[in-house]
């Protein structure tokens, strides 16, 4: 399936370690992640994670700046 054909709605979610990602809306959330209240399509969800995770690494990784 082409990105461009998917007309599912999807759920931004983020983990404990503030990581984002997308997860199909009609399925139950995963363990760890919890919903930030987005929903849409896919383009939508992507462009929500663009917007708030700027900081990639894992919160558990060590600073060694």
């Amino acid at each position: 399936m082409f990105e461009d054909e998917d007309d599912r709605l999807y759920t931004v979610v983020r983990n404990a370690e503030d990581q984002y990602s997308i997860w199909p809306a009609d399925r139950a959330l995963p363990p760890g992640w919890t919903s930030d209240g987005t929903t849409g399509p896919k383009s939508v969800c992507l462009d929500r994670i663009r917007t708030v995770w700027t900081d990639l690494p894992p919160q558990s990784l060590p600073d060694n700046g």
